[in-house]
Parts: C-alpha cells; structure tokens; sequence
C-alpha cells in the first residue's frame, strides 16, 4: 500500500503533493513501483496534529482520486474516519477506507456496511493530539488483538461483511517504543485472526528512536521493518517508499523460502 498525504502537515510527506499534477505523478510512479494499493489521506494524523473540518478534507481528496482513478490499474483507499469523506471518496471512484478510528466516528460503521468496501480499522489509544502523552498498557499486544476483533465483531453485526475487514495494530499511535517493539515481536498473534493483517510503520519515529536518524533517513530501516513484518504474518504493509519495498520483499521471498 503506497502512501499519498495530500496535508501540509503529515509528519514525512506533508506539502510534497498539495499540488493535483504533482499528487498524480506520484501516485502512478508507485502504481509502477509494485503499489497493490494506493492510500490518499487528507487530514493528518501525526502525534499532535489538529483535525481538519469534513469540506476541507474532501477539498483536498476528492479531485485527486477523481483525477487517478482512471488512469490506474489497482484500487485506491481512502484514509479517513468522517463518513462524509467516505461516501464522497466512494462516489469518486476510491474502493477501500482506512480508518484509525476503527469506524467508532458516529454514523462510520453504517457508512462502511452501506458502500460495501473493505475496510482497514485500526487500533489508537487516545486521539491524535494527545495519544503520545502517557500511553499506559497491561499487556499491550493482549489488548489491542481484543480491541480489534471486537470492533470487527461488531462491525459485522452491524452489517459490515468479514471479508471486507483488514485489521491494523496501529504502530505509534498511542503507543511507546517499548509498546511498539512488543506488538512487532507478538505480530504472529495478529495473523493467526481471520482477518488479513495491515502494518504501517514505514519512516516512523520508532525507527528514529532505534537507529537515531531523522525522517529523511529511515528508509533502511522501514525496508527491515516491512520484511519482518511480511515474514510475520502481515498481509499489506503501508509505505511511502514503494519501488524500495517491492524490491526488499521480492528478494526476501525469493531467499527465505526456497519454492516447492
């Protein structure tokens, strides 16, 4: 899943493709990089980051998916937790919502169950602007495998289709370092659901913390971060860098596992 924030202030990309032509240049450079799926999101959910009114979100996603749509060959997913966003990213043409509030926004869940596309919930203690204060957990891997599969249980009674459910454990929101490594490490728990398992933890600040580097500087370990994450389970890795991750991930299946 390539990553797309049409924000000025997502926390690596933010400002780089407020701009329509430049949002479609990028867009179909991943298409061809190895990109399954592209993930356009219009507010950014950063540790502090402020939340954008509903019109200013579909201001900034809509002509994009309008102007990609037809011009790419895989689905594209919409990052958002408004269902107004939702419905008018659908009518766009946009085939999937990703959503860190797990559709727990009023009204998401019956927006997600009437469009009938899958959905990618994922975990977040805390909101945002105040999520990175004092996460506290008892067991985080324990709680957030609860979490996610009630919330798809209730999804699903509230109508929303088991196969259209993608689970996220949501690296770094609401989350420390320490929280961070644990829930990697316990990763296999999240696969062994009967969901399909989306990680995200391309550029993140768990990986400045671990290697030292600045945003700009993590692409290696983001590249180390998808392989494991795919070895262990995940289903879908979100990045920015595209062409990098097709590339390590082809060559870790073709070196692990030698085929039958």
């Amino acid at each position: 899943m390539g990553i797309l924030n049409v924000t000025p202030d997502s926390f690596s990309d933010g400002g780089q493709w407020l701009d329509k032509s430049a949002a479609v240049r990028q867009v179909l450079a991943m298409q061809e990089a190895g990109a399954d799926i592209i993930d356009i999101g219009g507010e950014s959910t950063r540790p502090g980051s402020q939340s954008v009114s509903t019109q200013q979100e579909i201001d900034r996603v809509i002509p994009v998916i309008e102007a990609i749509v037809p011009q790419l060959r895989v689905p594209v997913s919409t990052d958002t937790s408004k269902p107004e966003v939702m419905r008018a990213a659908v009518a766009a043409g946009a085939g999937m919502i990703n959503d860190v509030y797990a559709l727990r926004q009023a009204g998401a869940v019956e927006t997600v169950a009437d469009l009938a596309v899958p959905v990618c919930m994922m975990h977040m203690q805390g909101e945002p602007r105040v999520m990175q204060d004092k996460p506290y957990y008892d067991d985080v891997a324990g709680e957030v495998r609860q979490f996610l599969l009630e919330r798809a249980q209730q999804c699903q009674k509230a109508g929303v289709k088991k196969q259209n459910i993608v689970l996220d454990p949501g690296f770094g929101f609401g989350k420390n370092l320490q929280h961070n490594v644990e829930l990697f490490h316990k990763l296999p728990l999240f696969a062994e659901l009967d969901y399909p398992l989306l990680v995200g933890v391309s550029r993140k600040s768990m990986l400045g913390q671990l290697t030292g580097r600045a945003v700009t500087g993590r692409l290696s370990g983001s590249l180390s971060a998808a392989v494991l994450a795919c070895l262990r389970g995940a289903a879908i890795v979100r990045v920015h860098d595209v062409a990098e991750t097709f590339e390590a991930i082809e060559v870790a299946t073709a070196l692990w596992k030698p085929k039958a």
